[in-house]
């Protein structure tokens, strides 16, 4: 089984044969192959942009904004500071490409040849991990008040595997986007309960929150799921004046070929931090110690509407420091995943992975609730969170050569 890559990497060769621009790119030949690359997975029915571009019609109207959008570079969304590693999933558009989009909507937008046009990418209507092997959904529908704050909800799915299952990929779509803030799935190991909900759920499965793409594990690595475990359902329902229902759910997909390493989540998190009212850009700082020899397979920085910028950078037993992932612009709407090329990070026992967040509790930053106030950790939009989540694996365990756990 290939790794299922979500995005595709930039790769100006597949446009063009040389970093030549038409002074007049048609939209079948040259604009089609970089839409169909960075945009359509988006920019299709049911899918979370504003419109769609999965012919010309629909693009043609468009081609002065995406223009607009490309320069600026602010579409696609990709976040990573490109002086610190590379992506499987850069979503970053070549010099070369920003280019064409650019003459295209200079030179008329023009249609070109249909003889041109590229086949169009192939997807399963309302996923992106293309048909899930399961589909796992709330028992029931979920009452959303019209209006106040609601604290996280959690329900408790039995997705009846009766074996273990090693999940490879998954995506948690929102029953009623207007309602759903985010969703985390959290896997529930049998005879193991919490205490109190919420509490002791470390095993996370997946996510869903504005931006966020679906999980997806590299070739030999996969979450495991006990025979007989169930699904927590984290939902955060935010209110919108209107009353509304909610049943989200989640597509997984089993790994077809043997799993050599069983993926785990970590994350450094601070809980106890207090952003002074006004200040501008105030340092939280998290840490996380590899107790053995592990690899780093994505990473997530998480922080709400006051985050202004992220960083991971692994300090090595021998005192040595590299920068895994710079988010100099965090955007809390594009909540994206960032997957090492190359299997990985790979950190020896003892490495320190540290993450250095600063946030901007002033008035001129556009979202921000109150400048007013002082903020603390909390769960709801207004108050704050610093979490640099990650998924890694065990470096010595092989589980096709053990015969599994």
């Amino acid at each position: 089984m290939n790794r299922i890559i979500l995005l595709i990497p930039c790769a100006a060769a597949a446009f063009a044969t040389s970093n030549s621009v038409p002074a007049k790119p048609t939209y079948s030949k040259d604009v089609a192959p970089i839409l169909n690359a960075r945009c359509v997975e988006c920019h299709r029915k049911g899918e979370i942009a504003p419109m769609t571009f999965t012919n010309y019609k629909e693009v043609r109207p468009w081609a002065k904004a995406i223009k607009a959008k490309v320069v600026a570079r602010t579409m696609p969304p990709w976040f990573a500071d490109h002086k610190f590693g590379h992506f499987e999933n850069d979503r970053y558009l070549s010099d070369r490409e920003v280019a064409v989009l650019s003459a295209w909507a200079d030179s008329g937008a023009a249609e070109g040849n249909l003889k041109d046009l590229p086949t169009a990418p192939a997807f399963e209507e309302g996923w992106q991990i293309g048909k899930p092997d399961a589909v796992i959904y709330l028992d029931k529908e979920v009452d959303v008040p019209a209006a106040g704050t609601i604290e996280y909800q959690y329900y408790t799915v039995d997705p009846g595997f009766s074996e273990d299952k090693w999940i490879q990929v998954s995506e948690i779509r929102p029953g009623n986007k207007a309602v759903v803030h985010h969703v985390i799935v959290y896997i529930q190991e049998p005879g193991k309960t919490d205490a109190a909900p919420g509490r002791g759920l470390r095993e996370k499965l997946s996510g869903y929150a504005p931006g966020e793409q679906p999980k997806a594990y590299p070739d030999g690595v996969a979450k495991l799921v006990k025979a007989g475990s169930k699904f927590v359902f984290q939902m955060h329902y935010t209110t919108n004046g209107t009353a509304a229902k909610d049943r989200s759910y989640m597509g997984v997909k089993f790994a077809k070929g043997p799993v050599k390493q069983r993926a785990l989540t970590g994350m450094a998190v601070n809980a106890s931090f207090a952003i002074p009212a006004g200040a501008d850009s105030h340092e939280v700082k998290s840490s996380w110690v590899a107790k053995e020899d592990v690899r780093i397979v994505d990473l997530m920085p998480h922080m709400h509407v006051r985050g202004k910028d992220f960083k991971y950078t692994a300090v090595y037993p021998d005192g040595r420091e590299e920068v895994l992932l710079s988010v100099p612009k965090y955007d809390f709407n594009w909540q994206l995943l960032y997957q090492p090329k190359g299997g990985g990070y790979a950190l020896p026992k003892g490495t320190r992975l540290e993450c250095v967040a600063h946030f901007d509790n002033s008035p001129n930053n556009k979202f921000n609730p109150d400048p007013a106030k002082v903020v603390k950790w909390g769960p709801q939009t207004w108050e704050e969170m610093m979490i640099g989540w990650f998924d890694y694996v065990v470096q010595k365990e092989n589980l096709s050569a053990t015969g599994g756990l």
